[in-house]
């Protein structure tokens, strides 16, 4: 008989595995990372693309290419190329990023042989049309130009501006830039950055030795490129202003707020202590700033801080929209919790609450081979390998009050921090 009365023993969260994929290197220079799950019937494929950059960083033309990777090839328009793919019940998806695009097939296992000719098709030979680019700068340029009234948007832009310059991290879509899009130009990145050399695939799911057999033929045997890659160096900015910007906008009711500064990487030897610290500071819904300015204050109904990763940086932000009348109070508040996390110690049911959290939240992140795919991606990309994991749960697992103080003291104060405020 089930035992209604007393409450489930509550145990510890154990070590957590994550898959390890087979690693194989085909012969035109494609790097695969094979993920295994003999239940999964639904395939992903996603080719990862370094980003190139030549001359003055700009990023709009990455993401042109990206956008407009499926917008027709010598053979297919753009039409015939969703129907042909629509018709198998599968999905093609380009994405951007800062340092990388991708372009991502979700298919059932018993049709990549129907699909793969497309996206090998995609690959090889995409024209991107003058009049499907015209259509695209046009509807990016309206875009841009209703985002521009939006307060958090144009905050975005001038905080990334005023932390990264004018690099690749920094530059932000302009009118100019987009109407100087060029059709020759994105054809001669395309040929450089679309090329085996230069990608990486992750294969997951039913990877039967038929299936593996597929992916062999059309992009190891049927896709080549042996264009030369011209990568300049990333450039870091080397001083960030810690003078508040304020930008004015006309008729605005709340303020975006946001603040940050360059910080270190995953593959720093910090990094876990520090997301903890953030995760108390401002990375949950449980955090120190929720808790004072929209629990206590009411403020705001979002606040949060963050840790980012990027290729050749790291950053920290806090992020916010508030009131305009509490604009003032809200940039005060956020000092002062930063300053207690690095003046008083933390209590241990607070340590003990944002363990059991993030330890957590890891563990439910892993839902489907598809998750353990994007963690290995987080640590490939940060030339880092699956170890990191076990000793980022030791690190969460060991954190006391005295550590918190200390990664605090060395990351999370305010006084160095940019800020931004537009409203």
């Amino acid at each position: 008989m089930l035992n209604r009365i007393d409450a489930p023993s509550v145990n510890g969260i154990g070590d957590i595995l994550l898959e390890k994929p087979e690693e194989i290197l085909f012969k035109n220079g494609l790097k695969v990372f094979v993920f295994h799950a003999p239940e999964q019937e639904l395939v992903k494929a996603e080719f990862v693309f370094k980003n190139v950059f030549e001359g003055p960083e700009n990023p709009v033309r990455n993401t042109a290419l990206s956008s407009m990777l499926k917008e027709g090839t010598q053979s297919l328009n753009s039409a015939q190329i969703a129907e042909k793919i629509d018709f198998y019940g599968a999905y093609l998806i380009p994405e951007f990023s800062f340092d990388h695009n991708a372009l991502t097939l979700y298919t059932l296992g018993k049709h990549v042989d129907a699909v793969l000719p497309i996206v090998n098709n995609i690959l090889n030979n995409s024209i991107f049309p003058q009049q499907e680019l015209d259509t695209y700068i046009r509807n990016n340029r309206q875009s841009l130009q209703i985002s521009m009234e939006k307060t958090d948007f144009v905050a975005r832009r001038n905080f990334y501006q005023q932390l990264f310059g004018s690099s690749r991290y920094g530059q932000s879509v302009t009118d100019e830039l987009l109407k100087d899009l060029d059709r020759e130009d994105i054809i001669r990145l395309y040929r450089q950055q679309i090329q085996p050399k230069n990608a990486t695939l992750f294969l997951s799911g039913n990877i039967t030795p038929e299936l593996l057999f597929s992916f062999r033929n059309y992009f190891e045997d049927q896709w080549e490129g042996d264009t030369q890659i011209h990568h300049i160096p990333y450039i870091q900015k080397l001083e960030q202003s810690s003078d508040l910007l304020k930008i004015d906008k006309q008729g605005a009711l709340q303020s975006s707020i946001r603040l940050g500064k360059v910080g270190i990487q995953r593959s720093h030897a910090d990094y876990p202590a520090l997301q903890f610290v953030n995760t108390l500071f401002g990375g949950f819904f449980g955090s120190r700033l929720m808790s004072n300015i929209r629990e206590d204050k009411g403020y705001t109904y979002s606040i949060g801080s963050m840790i980012a990763n990027l290729n050749h940086a790291g950053f920290i932000s806090i992020v916010t929209d508030v009131g305009s009348e509490y604009t003032e109070d809200t940039l005060n508040q956020i000092a002062l919790e930063s300053r207690k996390l690095r003046e008083e110690k933390v209590g241990n049911d607070e340590i003990e609450l944002v363990k059991n959290y993030m330890l957590g939240a890891m563990l439910g992140s892993l839902e489907s081979i598809f998750s353990h795919v994007d963690k290995f991606k987080s640590v490939y990309y940060s030339g880092l390998n699956l170890d990191y994991y076990t000793y980022y749960t030791n690190v969460v697992r060991n954190m006391n009050a005295d550590q918190v103080q200390d990664i605090a003291q060395k990351y999370l104060s305010t006084e160095d921090m940019v800020k931004v405020v537009v409203g």
